[in-house]
């Protein structure tokens, strides 16, 4: 198998430190890994393999001069909007994690398990997006389910970890709840939220916009039209809550036809990646705790609507950082190599 050259931009951050331990763990075929980061990171070093290797700043020229093939993007959507077209200029195909081009009608915005034919669509512009994390392991959901029953509308509320917001909403976190048990909690500072989160839950994610529905939400909203081609009615409530790692959601799920919780079940469970946690009596479900490092998704709380036969509600949790962000990524390089390696 041909081997790469893979610059990881944004490697010592929450997500690129993932992207750097999935690309180990599914042994992706590389000649030569570049840590790529703001000067600021410069001296550091990222582990990889058992080895360090030193990050490589990040410049204009830096994708030609080391000869980059595929770069992964995870450092802020400034950042890909500045950095992205030179990778490209340098012939390197980019897979991009920001916000920045999900919603670029150009641009394929991919969930392997859901449009892999998508990342064909990747020599229009050299690019590839990386949905939103809230949105990636709702559609792995709703993929299967639609091909069955015709899904009609979504309607979900999302419980989502702090790591969303990355490292130093985590940080803030800790420090808060270390700030409670020594009785300061009241003098704690809140920075990457709007409030304290300790304790507490936002129901506010990014900024609101003029329907009254937050970024985050409306990312949920279009995204999933644009993955699965097809305009579903969909309403999002996305919740900040005190946890560091794993998005929750609880969805309710309305089709063109009646449906049988069991049936639902069975779907999903020959579907890609997804893990079913469905004994709710014997208290196994899935948790955000129990996401953890794992890459695939959990599905339970499987159960019909108790007034109409064409609703089915069900909680669905992954790890925000891997199946969210760093797994998804890989998994669509994955896809990219299998399918320049059949031409």
């Amino acid at each position: 198998m041909k081997k790469y050259n893979v610059a990881v931009v944004g490697a010592n951050g929450a997500v690129g430190e993932e992207i750097l331990t999935i690309l180990a763990e599914v042994n992706f075929p590389i000649n030569k890994l570049i840590p790529l980061a703001s000067s600021r990171s410069l001296g550091k070093k990222v582990e990889f393999n058992g080895r360090e290797i030193p990050i490589i700043e990040l410049t204009a020229d830096v994708f030609e001069k080391e000869e980059v093939e595929i770069a992964l993007f995870s450092a802020g959507g400034s950042v890909s909007a500045e950095f992205a077209p030179h990778a490209v200029k340098a012939g390197a195909v980019v897979i991009d994690n920001t916000s920045h081009y999900r919603m670029d009608a150009n641009i394929p915005l991919v969930v392997p398990e859901v449009n892999p034919e998508d990342i064909a669509k990747w020599r229009d512009t050299g690019i590839i997006a990386n949905p939103n994390c809230s949105t990636i392991q709702m559609v792995q959901a709703l993929k299967p389910l639609d091909e069955a029953y015709d899904l009609k509308r979504v309607d979900v509320s999302t419980y989502q970890a702090t790591s969303g917001a990355g490292k130093t909403a985590m940080e803030e976190l800790v420090r808060q709840m270390q700030d409670f048990f020594t009785f300061k909690l009241d003098q704690s500072e809140h920075k990457s939220f709007k409030h304290q989160i300790a304790l507490n839950v936002i129901p506010q994610i990014d900024l609101f916009t003029d329907n009254g529905y937050t970024k985050e939400e409306m990312k949920m909203v279009n995204e999933t039209t644009k993955i699965m081609h097809k305009n579903i009615e969909l309403s999002a409530t996305c919740v900040r809550v005190p946890t560091l790692r794993g998005h929750a959601e609880a969805l309710t799920l309305t089709f063109g036809c009646d449906v049988e919780a069991d049936k639902v079940r069975e779907i999903l469970s020959l579907a890609p990646n997804i893990v079913i946690l469905d004994k709710p009596f014997e208290s196994i479900y899935p948790m955000p705790i129990s996401s953890v490092d794992k890459n695939e998704t959990f599905v339970g709380r499987i159960r019909n609507d108790t007034f109409r036969k064409n609703m089915i509600h069900m909680f669905v949790v992954a790890d925000n950082l891997r199946v969210g962000a760093a797994t998804n990524a890989v998994r669509i390089a994955q896809k990219w190599v299998e399918m320049e390696g059949e031409k």
